[in-house]
């Protein structure tokens, strides 16, 4: 049999397609590296401008709170002051002028929740600032409606008619629990407020205010707690400067003027505008091993025969 001849033919699609493949797959690595060297230049020319504006955001975030602004809030603050619970304009700006002059970041530990509590949150820029209520529903309802203010509730076991008792017990207790330099988170003292969150007491405080509890009736909680608590506060404090303003409201009643006699001392009284007392009080060392509040002691016993008004 005769075989047939067979014509191999060898056709040149493989070969355009191996041409057509280098030519995209080097079109696609020109493309890539235009992108990389772009994206480059970029971030070679941005780097600088970024940094120059997270340098300027976090410089005017630390910059204190201009003047025109600061006296703004303290002037509309005081205007229509027709109820005694809202501060005077003397009153506010004794507390605000020692703010005004802080060392930043200040520490400002507020006990109350009044018609000055934004106020105080405002003009205390990049401080620190925290109020202690005696509900926790309205510490709950200010939370809810300022997030950016910190407040924590404390449920007071004192009474306003207790003020004799609780003074002739903190006598008996001056050298053992109710030492004016120790840790309160541990104190069993009656007048001690013990159960703030803990971070609270290792805070070095500039500023305390005493506006609270409520005090105008019997059986409220008083503010005797409080001035004592604030007194410690500011004789035990670690870190900071060594002297701690501390200001008391309403000091025309009997608790609050008794109080502040028996723990802040008028020899640390260096101001008084209308219904605020001012205090300076200095830190104590703990190897002092002192008793004794003050220096110069006033026997509150004699001041405790006006109480007529509980």
């Amino acid at each position: 049999m005769k075989s047939n001849p067979k014509l191999i033919l060898f056709h040149s699609t493989l070969n355009k397609q191996s041409l057509t493949f280098n030519a995209v797959h080097h079109h696609r690595l020109w493309l890539l590296f235009s992108l990389s060297s772009t994206l480059i230049i970029f971030l070679i020319f941005m780097t600088p401008t970024t940094t120059t504006i997270s340098s300027s955001a976090a410089t005017s975030t630390s910059m204190p709170l201009p003047n025109h602004i600061f006296n703004a809030l303290i002037h509309y603050s005081s205007t229509n002051t027709t109820t005694t619970s809202r501060m005077t304009f003397p009153e506010l700006n004794s507390i605000s002028s020692i703010l005004h002059h802080c060392k930043q970041p200040c520490n400002f530990l507020v006990f109350g929740l009044t018609h000055e509590t934004l106020l105080w949150n405002s003009l205390n820029h990049n401080g620190r600032t925290v109020f202690i209520g005696e509900s926790s529903y309205f510490v709950s309802k200010l939370e809810e409606k300022h997030p950016e203010i910190e407040a924590y509730d404390v449920e007071f076991t004192t009474k306003a008619s207790e003020l004799q008792e609780l003074l002739e017990y903190s006598k008996k207790q001056r050298s053992n629990e109710c030492k004016p330099v120790q840790n309160l988170l541990f104190s069993d003292c009656k007048l001690a407020i013990n159960d703030l969150p803990n971070h609270l007491y290792d805070v070095a405080w500039d500023l305390i205010l005493v506006d609270g509890p409520s005090g105008y009736f019997p059986a409220a909680p008083g503010r005797m707690a409080a001035i004592y608590t604030a007194s410690v506060l500011a004789r035990s404090k670690r870190g900071g400067v060594k002297q701690t303003h501390v200001f008391v409201h309403d000091i025309d009643r009997d608790v609050e003027r008794i109080c502040s006699d028996e723990f802040l001392c008028r020899e640390n009284l260096v101001e008084r505008n209308d219904l605020l007392g001012h205090f300076v009080v200095n830190t104590m060392e703990a190897v002092e091993k002192t008793s004794e509040f003050c220096s110069n002691y006033v026997d509150s016993s004699s001041s405790l025969s006006t109480l007529k008004s509980l």
